[in-house]
């Protein structure tokens, strides 16, 4: 056997129990697999498996033949290659899946093998990875070619070898085009067909959309046979705005006119490896003088310490607990990072030295003088034993993971694996050696000046203008040096007098370290300048900036963290009062408003009033909870406070304005119903009203029912309506009787009878959450009535349950989370907390009205004073519901994505103040636990009840 001949040195089992169940359940599996469970080499690495990694232990099971056939012969993936490589372009697309994700287990299971015994260096494991996913997007593309031209949507040029001349090719960038894979990469893939290739029609286009989609479902959709490798297409240029496949002309005009630093990077290390290779070749030839700069490039390495610097800022240095081995300060990062600058800086004029793969490159440097020998040499070491943690990392359970484990036995058991006793001992020296060469070659400790950051009077900026400007963070110096100069020129309004001007020149080394310090600093540049340009008078502003220059690092926080915040800034200036005056007491909404509007004529006027109260109270709101000072509960209180005095106030303007348009209605009684977050008091920054009207008037021969609707549509009209910055609010009234179907104004009798027949379960959810926020006189206790009434009605526990169960999963299979910041409808997310607390009150509240509170925690803390929720469970959900609108309103105001994995430092720090948490691992962490407790009592209480 190989195992006797070579004598591999498996790692001992960490879990010996599991270990113990492989062997059991290995030997099971036939005859010849008893055997090789009974020899020492056998037992040894099936222990290896089974006590360390539960993936390669699966893996082991389901490809015995594999794992028998590598330890008698030796890890030899080359024909599982070959077989994949020779499937016919025909071959049925559920066949082909099969056999990608076939291969993918067996490689996978050989490379570990070949790895975890020292047979193969990290180079020839990295290497044969990349061969699999190279062979397995390969072998996907020539399909699904093939396929588009059998159903006549595209003709080939050579239907039996579909990628040549197919026009249409994928680049590998980032690990796969350094033949560096990880065990759990994604592959980083950039999508390009030439649409004046001979296969496409001009609209085109259509068909690579569903390439690119088919394309990634083959390789990276899960089913029983596992998954081949992630795909990841957020590398093509402008992501955001372009599609996934790209249209050669236009990627070709982005990099010639809008590439950035990171993109040389990524780039530096392309290669064709699917379709048309000849077509990639020719692509990556003419953006050959993006990447590789003819003249020696330093600013890149401004450019790339930049990227570090902001990749430290989202991490903690917390010790080996929880350690990113890629991301964290002496990890893969900084040596990819140097050796990818020196090739940026030296490249253009040395194309020896444009080579991708780390280790090789960093020989390389060391051969042309750039990196002492020494130091490349370990380096390459400090690399390769990096990777092999990573790796390890990645082996227990197929998950793209960098961290070490979080607790000391875990961490131990990870040693047991690694087989490095001292693992704990040596890996924080290699990291601060790693780290320390890394700072050394940034010269990271640059000391500020403030002559260096002089513009000079005219023509192109000082050359240690533009070098300082590069180090901050800043990448457009010209623009800079331009506004720095019409600033000093007088000529802004703001900056006339001789005072203003020499405030602003003692703050400029301030300002732009405070503007430096966000993850885009030329756009808060940007942003300030047109602030700036925008007030009437400099000096009091610039004097107070001069007193307490923390203001500036407050303020560009709001420009870089929140551009709609920052939006409004520039647009109202006056807005400032809301950073200069931070501790100021939030005013009550309603007497304020009241006051502003007294001197308004019309219901256009009092609108308008309105709008601008509420804009500046939502930016003062924003702020206090973006630094801190405001959580949200609180926040939710005062924004639904001044959502109902604005209703409150402007309803008696909408109603005169019906009045004068279409004549009085004989005892007209008019109530808005706020339902949602409004009716609970638990707006968010940006949340939609959920509305309903409710009328009622003096007996009539002709009901006036379109009297009510124009006035529904008056008032909705009047808070919608577009101003500075946008409506007043957005307006949803989907939740009134009958949803869209029914009027979009209700009578109170109408009201009344449909809830005591007619309305569905999940209405009455809804109305628990039902709060009068606006009424003619007298009218509002009336509606809260008839909404008690319906609350009340009589309905078996069972269909309550029932119903809830059905409306929760209905909803999730409708909305399902797009990222891990969508917090609404995850299993024990936002809605399932919501429909416990709005069941029970459905179930209990029929014999005790008091139960009904439409602000989720007192609902949840009243059922429980009542005996009906557990104090522990209503304790769990409430924590839950406040932890998800806390999230949620935050990424609110930052405008951060749910699907974003990584926030930038600006959005990131104020999440991370708001949830308590120190680094985003933690918060995430925390998610996951309150989700998994707050679903466990729904599956009780909702679903368990159903039965």
């Amino acid at each position: 056997m190989l195992a006797d001949l070579h004598k591999p040195s498996f790692p001992q089992a960490a879990d010996q129990a599991a270990a113990s169940h492989l062997r059991t359940d290995f030997a099971a599996l036939g005859a010849q697999e008893a055997a090789f469970a009974a020899t020492e080499s056998g037992a040894s690495l099936l222990d290896a498996l089974g006590g360390n990694a539960p993936y390669l232990s699966d893996l082991a099971c389901r490809e015995p033949a594999t794992l028998l056939a590598c330890m008698e012969n030796g890890p030899h993936p080359e024909a599982l290659l070959a077989a994949l490589a020779a499937l016919p372009p025909d071959t049925p697309r559920a066949q082909l899946s099969a056999a990608l994700r076939r291969t993918k287990r067996q490689i996978a299971l050989t490379i570990a093998v070949a790895d975890l015994g020292g047979l193969w260096p990290l180079e020839k494991v990295t290497t044969a990875l990349s061969d699999l996913a190279e062979t397995a997007l390969r072998a996907s593309v020539r399909h699904l070619l093939w396929e588009m031209h059998e159903d006549g949507e595209i003709t080939l040029p050579h239907p039996d070898a579909p990628e040549r001349d197919s026009g249409f090719v994928a680049l590998a960038l980032g690990k796969l085009g350094a033949r560096e894979l990880n065990y759990s990469s994604d592959i980083d893939l950039v999508l390009l067909y030439d649409p004046e290739a001979a296969p496409y029609e001009p609209d085109s286009q259509r068909l690579m959309v569903r390439l690119a989609r088919d394309l990634t479902t083959l390789l990276s959709a899960r089913d029983a046979d596992g998954y081949v490798f992630r795909v990841d297409l957020r590398l093509r240029p402008d992501p955001g705005a372009t599609p996934p496949v790209v249209a050669l002309p236009t990627a070709l005009t982005y990099y010639e006119s809008h590439g950035r630093t990171w993109e040389r990077a990524a780039f530096s290390k392309a290669r064709p490896v699917a379709g048309d290779i000849v077509l990639g070749q020719h692509f990556l030839s003419a953006i050959r003088p993006f990447i590789w700069r003819k003249y020696l490039d330093f600013a890149a390495i401004s450019d790339i310490h930049e990227m570090k610097r902001q990749i430290d800022a989202q991490s903690s240095n917390k010790g080996l607990s929880g350690f990113d081995v890629k991301l964290g300060r002496g990890g893969i990062r900084e040596i990819e990072f140097v050796v990818q600058t020196l090739g940026l800086v030296w490249g253009g004029h040395d194309p020896a030295l444009r080579i991708p793969a780390t280790l090789e490159a960093l020989l390389a440097m060391a051969r042309a003088g750039h990196i002492p020998e020494r130091a490349a040499k370990q380096l390459a070491a400090d690399y390769r034993e990096l990777r092999r943690v990573e790796h390890r990392l990645q082996m227990v359970a197929d998950r793209q993971t960098h961290e070490l484990p979080n607790t000391e036995a875990a961490l131990d058991a990870f040693c047991v694996f690694l087989n490095t006793p001292r693992f704990k001992r040596d890996f924080p020296h290699l990291l601060a050696r790693v780290h320390a060469y890394f700072l050394d070659f940034f010269n990271a400790d640059t000391e500020d000046t403030k002559g260096a950051l002089d513009p000079g009077v005219e023509g192109p900026p000082p050359a240690e203008f533009t070098a300082r400007l590069r180090e901050l963070g800043f990448k457009d110096d010209k623009h800079i040096a331009t506004r720095l100069r019409e600033w000093s020129s007088g000529s802004m309004q703001a900056l006339r007098s001789h005072r203003a001007r020499e405030l602003l020149d003692g703050l400029v080394p301030h300002l732009l370290a405070a503007l430096a310090a966000q993850p885009e600093p030329d756009k808060v540049f940007a942003q300030f300048d047109t602030l700036l340009s925008r007030q009437r008078a400099g000096v009091q502003l610039l004097s107070l900036f001069t007193r307490n220059t923390a203001l500036l690092k407050r303020l560009a926080a709001v420009l870089g963290a929140a551009p709609a915040l920052s939006d409004y800034l520039a647009d109202d200036p006056q807005a400032l009062d809301g950073l200069l005056a931070p501790q100021a007491r939030f005013a009550a909404p309603r007497p304020l408003l009241r006051r502003l509007l007294a001197d308004a004529e019309d219901l256009e006027q009092a609108v308008a009033t309105t709008r601008r109260l509420v804009r500046q109270e939502e930016f003062h709101l924003s702020v206090a909870t973006l630094e801190g000072r405001l959580d949200a509960n609180e926040g939710g209180r005062l924004r639904s406070a001044l959502a109902e005095a604005s209703l409150s106030l402007l309803l008696p303007f909408v109603i005169a304005a019906q009045k004068e348009r279409q004549g009085p209605v004989r005892g007209a009684k008019v109530a808005v119903v706020a339902l949602g977050k409004a009716g609970a008091g638990e707006m968010l920054a940006g949340s939609d009203l959920d509305l309903m009207l409710i009328y009622d008037h003096a007996p009539t021969a002709i009901a006036p029912t379109q009297w009510f609707v124009r006035l529904s549509h008056s008032f909705v009209g009047a808070l919608t309506a577009q101003g500075p910055g946008g409506p007043l609010y957005h307006v949803d009234m989907r939740l009134r009787p009958s949803g869209n179907a029914g009027p979009v104004a209700v009578s109170l009798a109408a009201f009344r009878n449909y809830h005591a027949r007619e309305s569905w379960t999940w209405e009455r959810l809804a109305l628990t959450r039902a709060r009068v926020i606006a009424a003619t006189p007298g009218f509002a206790a009336t509606v809260r009535e008839a909404i008690l009434g319906a609350l009340c009605r009589p309905e078996p526990p069972e269909r309550i349950f029932k119903d809830t169960a059905a409306m929760q999963a209905r909803l999730a299979a409708e909305l399902p989370p797009s990222g891990p910041f969508d917090l609404r409808g995850i299993p024990g997310g936002m809605m399932e907390v919501g429909f416990v607390a709005q069941a029970l009150q459905l179930i209990h509240g029929a014999t005790a009205p008091a139960l009904f509170q439409p602000n989720t925690a007192k609902a949840l803390k009243t059922l429980a004073d009542a005996g009906h929720l557990r104090q522990s469970e209503a304790e769990t959900l409430i924590q839950a519901d406040f932890l998800w609108r806390t999230i949620q309103g935050i990424n609110r105001i930052t405008g951060l994505s749910a699907r974003a994995n990584e926030p930038p430092t600006a959005m990131l720090d104020p999440l991370l103040r708001a949830t308590g948490f120190k680094t985003l691992s933690a918060m995430r962490t925390e998610i996951i636990e309150t989700a998994r407790a707050a679903h466990e009592i729904f599956a009780r209480l909702i679903i368990e009840g159903t039965a």
